[in-house]
């Protein structure tokens, strides 16, 4: 029986995986050439090419003209670019499912406490504090303060051992704050609270206070979830 090209495109794809597996690739690693793929894989080049395709958009190949195909470092980009599809495209629920990243990313800060008040224990954090006066002082001149926050963010759990906490934190970090204009939502009016919420995340981590830092870590949401808790009542009025 003739395999559908689908299905044939779908084998190659796992025939890449595979290879990449076996073979024990890493990111940057060069995949052979489409001829030897195709001879290695049982494949024709068409499926080989749309199999790459899928592959390139999953961020676990990337193709640079001239030079040939490599193994990406398989990012969480398409988990954020679903994720904010997700959201936008489904206009009936898009405030509850922000509402659910939101969930997702305190759940992850209140998770890590213990584990950053070890990890700063007795050492400077003034780089730290540097960011939420640029935080400060950006608001002030009437400026987004975003590169600042997420600076910030992702420098605050940099000692972390776990790399899918910090991958993850920033997905949710983008995802919320690409989606808040697309959804038509400005920045709360009190975001000075959240501002001044990361300078207290600092000062809890330098108490060695873990349940301070969690306290924190709410107030530092209060904010965004009141705006969203008002556009959930404006659109059920």
């Amino acid at each position: 029986m003739v395999r559908k090209p689908r299905n044939a495109a779908r084998e190659a794809e796992e025939g890449i995986k595979d290879y990449i597996r076996t073979h024990r690739l890493r990111t940057g690693d060069l995949l052979p050439s489409e001829s030897v793929l195709c001879e290695e894989l049982g494949c024709s080049r068409s499926s080989l090419r749309e199999a790459v395709r899928t592959l390139s958009s999953l961020d676990v190949v990337e193709v640079r003209h001239g030079h040939g195909t490599f193994v990406s470092d398989m990012s969480l980009a398409p988990l954020l670019r679903g994720l904010i599809l997700r959201i936008t495209l489904d206009l009936e629920n898009s405030l509850e499912n922000l509402i659910h990243v939101i969930d997702t990313r305190q759940a992850l800060d209140l998770s890590v406490a213990e584990e950053l008040a070890a990890a700063y224990r007795g050492k400077s954090m003034d780089h730290l504090h540097l960011l939420v006066q640029g935080m400060r002082d950006q608001h002030q001149a009437g400026r987004s303060f975003a590169t600042e926050d997420r600076r910030f963010h992702a420098t605050l759990l940099s000692p972390l051992e776990n790399p899918l906490v910090k991958e993850l934190s920033e997905a949710f970090w983008q995802v919320h704050m690409q989606v808040l204009p697309q959804l038509k939502l400005s920045m709360p009016e009190d975001i000075e609270l959240t501002i001044e919420a990361h300078a207290d995340m600092l000062d809890a981590l330098a108490a060695d206070d873990p349940e301070a830092y969690r306290e924190v870590v709410l107030r530092h949401y209060a904010p965004l979830r009141r705006l969203l808790g008002m556009g959930q009542r404006d659109k059920s009025a």
